[in-house]
Protein backbone atom coordinates (compact mmCIF):
# COMPACT_ATOMS: atom_id res chain seq x y z
CA UNK A 1 0.00 0.00 0.00
CA UNK A 2 2.87 2.05 0.21
CA UNK A 3 4.16 1.62 -3.05
CA UNK A 4 0.69 2.33 -4.31
CA UNK A 5 0.48 5.80 -2.46
CA UNK A 6 4.19 6.66 -3.91
CA UNK A 7 2.62 6.56 -7.54
CA UNK A 8 0.49 9.85 -6.22
CA UNK A 9 3.67 11.72 -5.25
CA UNK A 10 3.43 12.23 -2.12
CA UNK A 11 6.52 12.16 0.14
CA UNK A 12 7.60 9.51 2.91
CA UNK A 13 6.73 11.91 6.10
CA UNK A 14 3.11 13.12 5.06
CA UNK A 15 1.96 9.10 4.11
CA UNK A 16 3.67 8.30 7.45
CA UNK A 17 1.23 11.30 9.01
CA UNK A 18 -1.87 10.03 7.05
CA UNK A 19 -1.03 6.68 8.45
CA UNK A 20 -1.20 7.68 12.44
CA UNK A 21 -3.40 10.65 12.43
CA UNK A 22 -5.88 7.80 10.50
CA UNK A 23 -4.90 5.51 13.54
CA UNK A 24 -4.79 7.54 15.93
CA UNK A 25 -8.70 7.81 17.10
CA UNK A 26 -8.71 3.90 17.00
CA UNK A 27 -6.21 4.10 20.13
CA UNK A 28 -8.14 7.44 21.52
CA UNK A 29 -11.35 5.31 21.67
CA UNK A 30 -9.62 2.38 23.79
CA UNK A 31 -8.09 5.07 26.23
CA UNK A 32 -11.57 6.51 26.49
CA UNK A 33 -13.48 2.71 27.34
CA UNK A 34 -10.58 1.52 29.70
CA UNK A 35 -9.78 5.20 31.14
CA UNK A 36 -11.37 4.77 34.63
CA UNK A 37 -9.84 0.90 35.21
CA UNK A 38 -6.49 2.11 34.17
CA UNK A 39 -6.47 4.89 36.13
CA UNK A 40 -7.44 2.90 39.32
CA UNK A 41 -3.81 0.73 38.91
CA UNK A 42 -1.45 3.89 38.44
CA UNK A 43 1.72 2.44 36.39
CA UNK A 44 5.45 3.86 37.62
CA UNK A 45 7.56 6.92 36.38
CA UNK A 46 9.80 4.69 35.22
CA UNK A 47 7.18 2.20 33.32
CA UNK A 48 5.69 5.72 31.18
CA UNK A 49 9.53 6.23 30.42
CA UNK A 50 9.54 3.26 28.98
CA UNK A 51 6.25 3.61 26.70
CA UNK A 52 7.86 6.80 25.87
CA UNK A 53 11.09 4.98 24.36
CA UNK A 54 9.03 2.25 22.80
CA UNK A 55 6.62 4.79 20.78
CA UNK A 56 9.28 6.73 19.68
CA UNK A 57 11.47 3.82 18.33
CA UNK A 58 8.57 1.32 17.22
CA UNK A 59 6.28 2.79 15.03
CA UNK A 60 8.16 5.86 14.95
CA UNK A 61 11.34 5.68 13.66
CA UNK A 62 10.48 2.07 12.61
CA UNK A 63 7.68 3.26 10.41
CA UNK A 64 9.93 6.24 9.23
CA UNK A 65 12.88 4.67 8.34
CA UNK A 66 10.82 1.53 6.32
CA UNK A 67 8.68 4.57 4.73
CA UNK A 68 11.67 6.37 4.06
CA UNK A 69 13.66 3.02 2.04
CA UNK A 70 10.64 2.37 0.10
CA UNK A 71 11.46 5.43 -1.33
CA UNK A 72 14.51 3.59 -3.42
CA UNK A 73 13.82 0.05 -3.53
CA UNK A 74 10.82 -2.27 -4.45
CA UNK A 75 8.66 -3.80 -1.41
CA UNK A 76 10.27 -7.42 -2.47
CA UNK A 77 13.54 -5.83 -1.31
CA UNK A 78 12.41 -3.84 1.52
CA UNK A 79 10.39 -7.06 3.00
CA UNK A 80 13.63 -8.99 2.25
CA UNK A 81 16.02 -6.96 4.62
CA UNK A 82 13.38 -5.97 7.31
CA UNK A 83 12.84 -9.74 7.75
CA UNK A 84 16.57 -10.02 9.39
CA UNK A 85 15.00 -8.43 12.39
CA UNK A 86 14.09 -12.26 14.40
CA UNK A 87 18.10 -12.82 14.66
CA UNK A 88 17.86 -8.70 15.73
CA UNK A 89 15.21 -9.69 18.23
CA UNK A 90 17.16 -12.79 18.97
CA UNK A 91 20.73 -10.97 19.62
CA UNK A 92 19.10 -8.22 21.70
CA UNK A 93 17.18 -10.16 23.72
CA UNK A 94 20.56 -12.02 24.58
CA UNK A 95 22.45 -9.01 25.42
CA UNK A 96 19.36 -7.61 27.66
CA UNK A 97 16.99 -10.14 28.65
CA UNK A 98 19.99 -12.68 29.40
CA UNK A 99 18.80 -15.55 27.06
CA UNK A 100 21.30 -17.66 25.80
CA UNK A 101 22.04 -17.80 21.85
CA UNK A 102 21.91 -21.28 20.83
CA UNK A 103 24.21 -23.16 18.72
CA UNK A 104 21.29 -23.56 15.67
CA UNK A 105 20.39 -20.41 16.47
CA UNK A 106 23.97 -18.36 15.27
CA UNK A 107 23.62 -21.09 12.09
CA UNK A 108 20.40 -19.26 11.74
CA UNK A 109 21.94 -15.84 11.83
CA UNK A 110 24.25 -16.76 9.74
CA UNK A 111 22.37 -18.30 7.20
CA UNK A 112 19.74 -15.20 6.52
CA UNK A 113 22.45 -12.89 6.24
CA UNK A 114 24.02 -15.58 3.49
CA UNK A 115 20.94 -15.15 1.72
CA UNK A 116 20.69 -11.34 1.92
CA UNK A 117 24.08 -11.78 0.42
CA UNK A 118 22.66 -13.42 -2.80
CA UNK A 119 20.71 -11.14 -3.23
CA UNK A 120 22.60 -8.15 -3.21
CA UNK A 121 24.70 -10.17 -5.61
CA UNK A 122 22.06 -10.29 -8.19
CA UNK A 123 20.35 -6.65 -8.02
CA UNK A 124 18.99 -7.35 -11.40
CA UNK A 125 15.14 -6.79 -11.12
CA UNK A 126 14.94 -4.90 -7.47
CA UNK A 127 15.08 -1.57 -8.79
CA UNK A 128 15.05 0.75 -11.36
CA UNK A 129 17.06 3.15 -9.18
CA UNK A 130 21.26 3.23 -9.10
CA UNK A 131 23.75 1.22 -6.62
CA UNK A 132 23.91 4.19 -4.72
CA UNK A 133 19.81 4.38 -4.20
CA UNK A 134 19.42 0.80 -3.65
CA UNK A 135 22.14 1.17 -0.81
CA UNK A 136 20.83 4.25 0.48
CA UNK A 137 17.44 2.44 0.43
CA UNK A 138 18.76 -0.67 2.00
CA UNK A 139 20.14 0.97 5.00
CA UNK A 140 17.10 2.79 5.54
CA UNK A 141 15.54 -0.58 5.79
CA UNK A 142 18.35 -1.51 7.75
CA UNK A 143 17.68 0.73 10.59
CA UNK A 144 14.21 0.28 10.52
CA UNK A 145 14.59 -3.68 11.32
CA UNK A 146 16.53 -2.47 14.10
CA UNK A 147 14.76 -0.48 16.01
CA UNK A 148 11.11 -2.90 15.20
CA UNK A 149 13.73 -5.43 16.54
CA UNK A 150 14.40 -3.34 19.49
CA UNK A 151 10.39 -2.75 19.93
CA UNK A 152 9.77 -5.84 20.26
CA UNK A 153 12.48 -6.61 22.47
CA UNK A 154 11.32 -3.94 24.98
CA UNK A 155 7.59 -5.04 24.58
CA UNK A 156 8.41 -8.32 25.58
CA UNK A 157 10.08 -7.35 28.83
CA UNK A 158 7.03 -4.81 29.84
CA UNK A 159 3.86 -6.33 28.46
CA UNK A 160 3.43 -8.60 31.40
CA UNK A 161 3.61 -6.12 33.51
CA UNK A 162 0.99 -3.75 32.36
CA UNK A 163 -1.10 -6.01 30.02
CA UNK A 164 -1.52 -5.88 26.38
CA UNK A 165 -4.35 -3.40 25.12
CA UNK A 166 -3.04 -1.19 27.59
CA UNK A 167 0.70 -0.90 26.09
CA UNK A 168 -0.15 -0.97 23.25
CA UNK A 169 -2.76 2.25 23.93
CA UNK A 170 0.19 4.09 25.02
CA UNK A 171 2.69 3.05 22.99
CA UNK A 172 0.95 3.30 19.51
CA UNK A 173 -0.49 6.61 20.86
CA UNK A 174 3.05 7.73 21.34
CA UNK A 175 3.75 6.93 18.53
CA UNK A 176 1.52 8.39 16.54
CA UNK A 177 2.21 12.16 18.25
CA UNK A 178 5.59 11.22 17.53
CA UNK A 179 5.31 11.77 14.10
CA UNK A 180 2.49 14.57 14.20
CA UNK A 181 5.31 16.34 16.01
CA UNK A 182 7.68 15.81 13.01
CA UNK A 183 5.63 16.94 10.23
CA UNK A 184 4.64 20.20 12.06
CA UNK A 185 8.17 20.67 12.96
CA UNK A 186 9.85 19.67 9.62
CA UNK A 187 6.73 19.96 6.69
CA UNK A 188 4.93 22.45 5.73
CA UNK A 189 2.96 20.51 2.56
CA UNK A 190 -0.26 20.68 1.19
CA UNK A 191 -1.60 17.76 3.38
CA UNK A 192 -5.03 18.20 1.52
CA UNK A 193 -4.38 18.42 -1.69
CA UNK A 194 -3.93 14.90 -2.74
CA UNK A 195 -6.31 12.77 -4.95
CA UNK A 196 -8.57 11.09 -2.97
CA UNK A 197 -7.05 7.65 -3.23
CA UNK A 198 -3.95 8.76 -1.15
CA UNK A 199 -6.84 9.12 1.71
CA UNK A 200 -8.35 6.20 1.10
CA UNK A 201 -4.96 3.92 1.00
CA UNK A 202 -4.17 5.76 4.81
CA UNK A 203 -7.01 4.65 5.84
CA UNK A 204 -6.56 1.41 4.72
CA UNK A 205 -3.03 1.35 6.17
CA UNK A 206 -4.04 2.73 9.18
CA UNK A 207 -6.71 -0.31 10.11
CA UNK A 208 -5.51 -3.10 8.29
CA UNK A 209 -1.60 -2.22 8.62
CA UNK A 210 -1.32 -0.47 11.98
CA UNK A 211 -4.34 -0.92 14.47
CA UNK A 212 -5.01 -4.30 14.10
CA UNK A 213 -1.74 -5.76 13.81
CA UNK A 214 -0.27 -3.95 16.51
CA UNK A 215 -2.97 -5.29 18.99
CA UNK A 216 -2.63 -8.77 17.50
CA UNK A 217 1.33 -9.08 17.49
CA UNK A 218 1.45 -7.72 21.23
CA UNK A 219 -1.01 -9.98 22.35
CA UNK A 220 0.91 -12.60 20.71
CA UNK A 221 4.54 -11.58 21.99
CA UNK A 222 2.11 -11.75 25.55
CA UNK A 223 1.33 -15.38 24.45
CA UNK A 224 4.64 -16.61 23.14
CA UNK A 225 6.93 -14.32 23.38
CA UNK A 226 8.93 -11.79 21.14
CA UNK A 227 11.65 -14.53 19.83
CA UNK A 228 8.44 -16.40 18.59
CA UNK A 229 6.51 -14.18 17.32
CA UNK A 230 9.39 -12.58 15.33
CA UNK A 231 10.11 -16.21 14.10
CA UNK A 232 6.47 -16.66 12.54
CA UNK A 233 7.02 -13.38 10.81
CA UNK A 234 8.42 -15.94 7.94
CA UNK A 235 5.65 -15.29 6.08
CA UNK A 236 6.05 -11.90 5.57
CA UNK A 237 8.76 -11.83 3.02
CA UNK A 238 6.49 -14.75 0.95
CA UNK A 239 3.19 -12.73 0.97
CA UNK A 240 4.69 -8.96 0.09
CA UNK A 241 6.68 -10.89 -3.06
CA UNK A 242 3.35 -12.44 -3.93
CA UNK A 243 1.88 -9.13 -3.64
CA UNK A 244 4.09 -6.92 -4.84
CA UNK A 245 4.03 -9.07 -7.87
CA UNK A 246 0.28 -8.96 -8.29
CA UNK A 247 -0.26 -5.55 -7.62
CA UNK A 248 3.05 -3.54 -8.66
CA UNK A 249 4.53 -5.91 -11.45
CA UNK A 250 7.23 -6.40 -9.25
CA UNK A 251 9.68 -9.51 -10.32
CA UNK A 252 12.32 -11.44 -8.81
CA UNK A 253 15.04 -13.23 -10.58
CA UNK A 254 15.86 -16.98 -10.03
CA UNK A 255 18.76 -15.95 -8.06
CA UNK A 256 16.79 -13.51 -5.66
CA UNK A 257 14.15 -16.28 -5.77
CA UNK A 258 17.01 -18.60 -4.14
CA UNK A 259 18.34 -16.08 -2.01
CA UNK A 260 15.36 -15.54 -0.06
CA UNK A 261 14.57 -19.03 0.16
CA UNK A 262 17.87 -19.07 2.04
CA UNK A 263 16.49 -16.28 4.46
CA UNK A 264 13.34 -18.21 4.87
CA UNK A 265 15.39 -21.54 6.15
CA UNK A 266 17.65 -19.58 7.80
CA UNK A 267 14.48 -18.33 9.94
CA UNK A 268 12.85 -21.76 9.70
CA UNK A 269 16.12 -23.21 11.96
CA UNK A 270 15.31 -20.56 14.58
CA UNK A 271 12.00 -21.99 14.97
CA UNK A 272 12.93 -25.57 14.66
CA UNK A 273 15.66 -25.03 17.25
CA UNK A 274 12.88 -23.48 19.80
CA UNK A 275 10.25 -26.31 18.94
CA UNK A 276 13.22 -28.46 20.58
CA UNK A 277 14.16 -26.76 23.23
CA UNK A 278 10.45 -26.73 24.59
CA UNK A 279 10.08 -30.42 23.67
CA UNK A 280 13.45 -31.34 25.77
CA UNK A 281 12.26 -29.52 29.03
Amino acid sequence: MVKLAYQYHIDELSLLLLRMVFSLPFYLAVWMYKRKQWIQNPMSGKQYLFILGLGFIGYYLASYFDFLGLMYITASLERLILFTYPTLVLILSAIFLKKRITKAQIIAILVTYAGLAIIFWDNQGITSGTKEEVLMGSMFVMISALTYAMYLTGTNFLIGKIGTLRLTTLVMSTSCLAVIIHFTVTSNPNIFGYSYQVYLLGILMAVFATVLPSFMINEAIKRAGAPDVSIVGSIGPVSTILLSMMFLGERLTLVQLSGALVIISGVLIIGQSKRRASLNK
